[in-house]
C-alpha cells in the first residue's frame, strides 16, 4: 500500500511510538470492522474516522496520522482524489481498500502498493498491517512516493457504485477462501443468511462467508431478483417454490429442489405480493 509519510510529521517515524491510524470508508459497517481489528492491536491507536473523501482530507490534515486505511470507491471524492488533494509527498502511509476490481488490484500489485480487497479475512488484514508497520518504521518515503505517483498516473478513476439502476446492482460478490479471492456470480446465489458480522452466500449447497451486512447486501441486490424475507434471510426469488403460512403470521418459504427458509410476519406480505397472492383471503 502506499506508505508515504513525512519523517518530521508522523509519530510512526520513531520506532518506539504507537501507530496512529485513521479509518476512511463510506460504509459504517466497514469502519466498525476495521476499528475492531485495529483496537485489538496493543500498539495501535485509532485516532479518527471519516465517512467520505472531503472529511478524509480534513482529518488527515488535522490529525496527521501515521497510517490511513482508505476506501477507494466513495461518493464525492474517491480515495485517489483524497491522495491528489493531500499530495503524495504529504500522504501518511496508506492502505487502499477496494471491492473486487481486477484492473485496480493489478495496478496496485504492479506498483507494490498494499491493498485490501473487500471482503477480507483476519489473516489478510494481519499481513497488511504488519507490512504497514514495517514501512512506517523504515520510513522509506522516496520509494513509497514514487509508487503512489505511479498508481495515480496509471489507474483510471473507478466509478462510484450506487444502488439502483443508475449505478447498477451487484452482479458479483468477492469471497476470499484460503488466501484466494474469487467472485461469486449473484445469479448463482440461492439465498443469503446472516451469521453475526458476516453473511453466508449459499450456492448449490455450499456456503461462502463474506464480511457484509444484510442491509448492505439488500440495498445493492436487484429487488426484482432478491427479497429479504427475514432480518437474517435474503432469498433469490426464482428459487421460491411456494409459501407455507404458519401460526402467528410467520411462515416458511419452500425452495425448489427442497429446503425451507423462515419468513417473518412483517416480510410475508411482500412475498405474497410477488407470488400473486396479495388479493387472496388469508
Amino acid at each position: 500500500m502506499s506508505a508515504t509519510t513525512p519523517a518530521h510529521t508522523h509519530a510512526g517515524s520513531h520506532p518506539n511510538t504507537r501507530l496512529r491510524v485513521l479509518i476512511v470508508d463510506d460504509e459504517e459497517f466497514n469502519r466498525l470492522r476495521l476499528r475492531d481489528l485495529l483496537e485489538a492491536q496493543s500498539d495501535v491507536d485509532v485516532v479518527g474516522e471519516a465517512a467520505d473523501g472531503v472529511e478524509a482530507v480534513e482529518r488527515i490534515r488535522a490529525l496527521r496520522p501515521d497510517l490511513v486505511f482508505l476506501d477507494i470507491r466513495m461518493p464525492g471524492l474517491s480515495g485517489l482524489d483524497v491522495v491528489r488533494q493531500i499530495g503524495p509527498e504529504s500522504m501518511p502511509a496508506t492502505v487502499f481498500a477496494t471491492a473486487y476490481d481486477q484492473h485496480a488490484v493489478e495496478a496496485f500489485r504492479l506498483a507494490a502498493l498494499d491493498f485490501l480487497v473487500k471482503p477480507f479475512d483476519d489473516d489478510r488484514f494481519a499481513e497488511t498491517l504488519q507490512r504497514a508497520r514495517r514501512l512506517v518504521a523504515l520510513n522509506d518515503l522516496a520509494t513509497m512516493r514514487a509508487r503512489l505517483l505511479d498508481v495515480l498516473g496509471t489507474t483510471a478513476e473507478p466509478p462510484v457504485e450506487t444502488p439502483g439502476p443508475a449505478g447498477g446492482y451487484l452482479e458479483r460478490i468477492a469471497v476470499e477462501e484460503q488466501g484466494t479471492i474469487r467472485p461469486i456470480a449473484v445469479a448463482d446465489i440461492d439465498y443469503i443468511l446472516a451469521s453475526g458480522p458476516y453473511a453466508e452466500l449459499v450456492v448449490a449447497g455450499r456456503r461462502h462467508l463474506v464480511r457484509e451486512s444484510m442491509q448492505s447486501l439488500e440495498d445493492r441486490l436487484d429487488p426484482r431478483r432478491f427479497l429479504r424475507i427475514h432480518r437474517s434471510v435474503i432469498v433469490r426469488l426464482d428459487r421460491v417454490e411456494g409459501l407455507r403460512r404458519g401460526a402467528g403470521g410467520d411462515g416458511e418459504v419452500l425452495l425448489k429442489g427442497g429446503g425451507r427458509l423462515r419468513v417473518s410476519r412483517t416480510r410475508r406480505e411482500a412475498l405474497e405480493r410477488w407470488l400473486g397472492l396479495g388479493g387472496q383471503p388469508r
